[in-house]
């Protein structure tokens, strides 16, 4: 039986991950992940969902309240401004495949002990712990383009030096892989907006950027 590691994902993976298992495998051996403490309270592991012959990957920080209780990426407010994104830049849906820097919800209960349950950043250490999932994934689908929603997805693939607001919107070499990245900002950033509009409009021109790279 597998021992949990702390901040290594990487027991955890089945024996066949080195580009012979498949996503299902992937998923199911996931599901049991203890790589870090995050496990500990997440309702469940939050993998990704999509086409496994997707020649586009969307990368996020990690899943938020609706998707650890769904068990779901980008099922709530965030991903339906994602998906009328991916309609308006003429990125087909089948050609997508959606996941997460991080698998699982890293929270704080409300203060006053209400039961809503606040989003919080991973941290470095969780985000590499959890480094061996994305690699994984990213040489099952072997994507033409990855696209990274905000600042910890950019880290997590282009190095801790990573800025959105320098960087996004640019088609940039992934390294080690023979893919393309566009950063861009991580759609439930356009929640929070004051101008919404304007914070969308700059989120959609970036995905056209990366529907571009797709030809």
């Amino acid at each position: 039986m597998t021992t949990r590691t702390s901040h290594d994902a990487t027991p955890f993976l089945p024996d066949t991950a080195e580009g012979r298992s498949d996503l299902d495998e992937l998923r199911r051996a996931a599901a049991g992940c203890q790589g870090c403490g995050l496990y500990e309270n997440a309702t469940q592991t939050v993998f990704g969902e999509g086409s496994p012959g997707g020649r586009v990957m969307f990368v996020g920080e990690q899943p938020g309240d609706q998707e650890d209780r769904k068990g779901l990426p980008f099922v709530g407010p965030a991903g339906r401004i994602l998906d009328r994104a991916l309609a308006e830049a003429g990125i087909e849906r089948g050609d997508v495949y959606v996941t997460n820097a991080v698998k699982h919800f890293k929270f704080k209960q409300k203060e006053g002990g209400g039961k809503r349950r606040i989003h919080e950043p991973p941290s470095a250490a969780e985000v590499r712990a959890c480094r061996p999932w994305l690699d994984a994934e990213m040489r099952l689908l072997d994507p033409d383009v990855v696209v990274a929603l905000g600042a910890t997805a950019g880290k997590a693939l282009l190095g801790p030096s990573f800025r959105v607001t320098k960087e996004r919107g640019r088609l940039l070499p992934l390294p080690d892989r023979e893919a393309q990245v566009v950063a861009t900002i991580h759609p439930s950033a356009v929640l929070r907006a004051e101008d919404r509009d304007a914070m969308y409009a700059g989120f959609l021109d970036d995905l056209k950027v990366a529907a571009s790279a797709l030809g």
